[in-house]
């Protein structure tokens, strides 16, 4: 059984500071190690099979094969599918492979872009794996997935029907690495199933870990053109799309072009025509075969209007699903532009120039962090917060756009076509002078009396959506958002610039900060008081257990609260765990009454912040009962603290808000106790005992 998640996501920071998920030091997919698999295999003289992703209709999917189908697929290695089988033939090429059964199109598209760029290849797919030497059916490959480098791990046992791959497939059938590499991505995604259907930029963000532009051809830049060949001479990866038709069927229209479709960018080159410079870009079909028969086509007249060493240069005759058209028909017959990089510094051409990158990663979650875009006034502000400083000094030569701003949502499930993504967005603003000293989360407030210096143009139900703006040196605060409120999902915010960029997550959380009490007057008498009414519920050791607590706090501390619920037993073991000093599971009168007094100040601050009047806390509630009790709290601990305690309505009763808040307390003294106040190390027997108990 894995670790609990919260153990996990302490895990994952670790392995990040470690540099463990970088491209040099990939992280093991689903904790197979390629290197230990492989061994294994060998000494034991087996041809591995992945147990992750088993050669069976599981990993094929639902709904991409018939029954007839399916029941006909037999899973093959290379050996038995092709007398010779490579790994690579003759280098790496997109004319190597075409497209099989599964509509993945987006997936070969960036493929076919990814062929251009050796050096970004290389990280995806390690070239000196073969079928030679120490050949034992393994192979792996390396994919960006959410702020992180993993290394995937696939047995080459590959579906086929009649001893024929039914999906990607080399035009010379002892080449094997489109296939293996589509395997290894179905394996990240789910299955092959999940596969169907997507966006080239998804896959080429997954290819180099980098920045994606999408430019709407519909309305392009100005600068399209430069932008075009300064991202074709750096290294990109490039792909766009034509329109759906009526239906989600592939239609071949009458001009070559298949609606629907993705495709990749293998070039741009300006040519001399006929007295005047005519800008060509240059397409490919990811299908091999299916080309646009207009101007600039493979067979059309225009290309006897260039010089023959042009044509010579420029022109393949042939359909292999390669061809050029104009900039301008590129623009009327696509919808949109996709690129691609690890870095934006081809922005600007640029060369000297490197921009600097910080991440994020964020959650929102209902009732607490996931505020809505700017429509929802009274919550916007509870979305997480990141407030950023950009250095350097502002020059009227250097004005351009000098920050790229990217959010990604993070999927919750396993499987790529269960993923819904939501409508995502953020907003920019200045953070002016006279809130440069505030500390902590902007409040309502902030946000009523600044307006944005920049946002995105609407919410997408987008993997990411990115912004390209100008930020002059000075404080940001960046709000990433859904568009509706109380959405639960992780995320990834990007933040690339020219000049130094430095930021924090905005909760405004300070470590080791204890629970700061409402002041009380020190009374003897009451204390008193409270020993005589412990020694009514007390055994004749003047102790109470768990049982004896329920009744005396619900019967005199709750009294008339009761129609709000009382404490159950569960609640009440916990408080004598917490407040046990003795370890007999029992409580004295000395801890009876430092109880009482938290118990007495936590429902004070309940009812005082309870501003709804339900007899129970909101989850804003839930934060403004922090406020008041002189604690700041992180989002994420915030977050957690809500899934664990509150209740499937979003609200919190006072029993749990009393239990979280004194386990918050304790926790805190534990840590202070046991710790350097950075710090703790414990040996495992220490950590089972002081985690069993309390």
């Amino acid at each position: 059984m894995p670790p609990p998640g919260v153990c996990l996501n302490i895990m994952e920071a670790r392995h990040k500071q470690d540099g463990i998920g970088s491209v040099a030091k990939p992280e093991s997919f689903l904790n197979q190690d390629p290197e230990q698999l492989k061994q294994y295999c060998l000494i034991q003289g087996v041809r591995y099979i992945d147990k992750m992703f088993p050669p069976d209709r599981i990993s094929i999917g639902e709904g991409l094969l018939s029954p007839h189908d399916l029941s006909r697929v037999e899973w093959l290695r290379p050996p038995k599918i092709a007398p010779n089988p490579s790994f690579v033939l003759d280098g790496v090429s997109r004319f190597d492979f075409g497209q099989g059964v599964l509509g993945n199109c987006w997936f070969l598209a960036s493929i076919g872009a990814l062929t251009f760029q050796n050096h970004i290849l290389e990280q995806v797919v390690p070239l000196e794996q073969t079928f030679d030497d120490n050949y034992c059916g393994l192979f792996h490959f390396r994919f960006w997935r959410f702020g992180r480098w993993v290394d995937v791990v696939v047995d080459d046992k590959l579906p086929t029907i009649n001893g024929r791959l039914i999906f990607v497939h080399s035009k010379d059938p002892n080449e094997f690495w489109p296939a293996l590499l589509e395997k290894a991505y179905a394996k990240v995604c789910g299955s092959y199933a999940d596969m169907n259907a997507g966006t080239p930029a998804e896959a080429m963000v997954d290819f180099t870990g980098g920045v994606h532009m999408c430019i709407e051809l519909s309305d392009p830049p100005p600068n399209l053109w430069e932008l075009l060949c300064r991202a074709g001479q750096s290294s990109t990866l490039m792909g766009c799309g034509t329109p759906q038709g009526e239906t989600s069927a592939n239609t071949v229209l009458p001009n070559g072009l298949v609606q629907g479709h993705a495709y990749t960018i293998t070039g741009v080159r300006q040519l001399m025509s006929r007295g005047k410079l005519e800008k060509l870009v240059r397409l490919w079909n990811p299908w091999g075969k299916g080309e646009w028969n207009g101007d600039w086509s493979d067979k059309s007249p225009l290309w006897q209007t260039v010089s023959a060493q042009e044509r010579e240069l420029c022109l393949s005759v042939g359909d292999d699903g390669e061809f050029w058209m104009t900039l301008e028909d590129f623009c009327k017959y696509y919808v949109d532009l996709d690129i691609c990089s690890a870095s934006p510094d081809f922005l600007d051409g640029n060369s000297s120039c490197h921009w600097k990158t910080s991440m994020y990663e964020g959650r929102w979650v209902a009732g607490t962090t996931a505020g809505g875009c700017m429509n929802n006034r009274a919550s916007f502000w509870t979305n997480p917060q990141y407030r950023i400083q950009v250095d350097g000094q502002y020059s009227e030569k250097e004005s351009g756009k000098n920050t790229l701003v990217s959010l990604m949502q993070k999927p919750d499930k396993r499987n790529r076509r269960l993923v819904q993504n939501l409508h995502i967005g953020f907003s920019v603003f200045e953070v002016t002078d006279q809130y440069k000293t505030q500390k902590g989360k902007f409040a309502a407030s902030f946000f009523s009396t600044h307006t944005p210096v920049a946002q995105t143009k609407t919410y997408m139900n987008a993997r990411d959506v990115m912004v390209f703006l100008t930020l002059k040196p000075g404080e940001y605060l960046i709000v990433p958002s859904t568009f509706n409120p109380n959405e639960t999902a992780s995320f990834i915010l990007t933040i690339q610039s020219k000049a130094e960029a430095h930021g924090y997550e905005n909760s405004g959380y300070r470590q080791h900060e204890p629970v700061q009490k409402l002041q009380q007057v020190k009374n003897a008498n009451e204390d008193e008081n409270r020993k005589i009414l412990f020694r009514q519920y007390s055994d004749k050791y003047e102790e109470v257990d768990a049982e004896q607590l329920q009744r005396l706090l619900n019967e005199n501390i709750l009294k008339g609260d009761l129609k709000y619920g009382g404490f159950s037993i569960d609640a009440c073991r916990s408080m004598v765990a917490l407040m046990d000093t003795s370890i007999t599971g029992k409580l004295n009168s000395e801890e009876f009454v430092r109880l009482w007094k938290k118990v007495t100040t936590y429902k004070d601050i309940f009812f005082l912040t309870d501003v709804s009047r339900t007899g129970t806390l909101s989850l804003s509630e839930l934060r403004n009962a922090f406020v008041a009790s002189g604690m700041r709290v992180s989002d994420d601990m915030l977050n957690l603290m809500a899934l664990r305690y509150g209740a499937s309505s979003g609200h919190m009763t006072l029993e749990s808000f009393i239990s979280l808040i004194l386990r918050l307390d304790c926790m805190y003294k534990i840590f202070k106790q046991l710790s350097d106040g950075k710090a703790m190390s414990l040996r495992e027997s220490e950590w089972m005992y002081v985690s069993m108990y309390t």
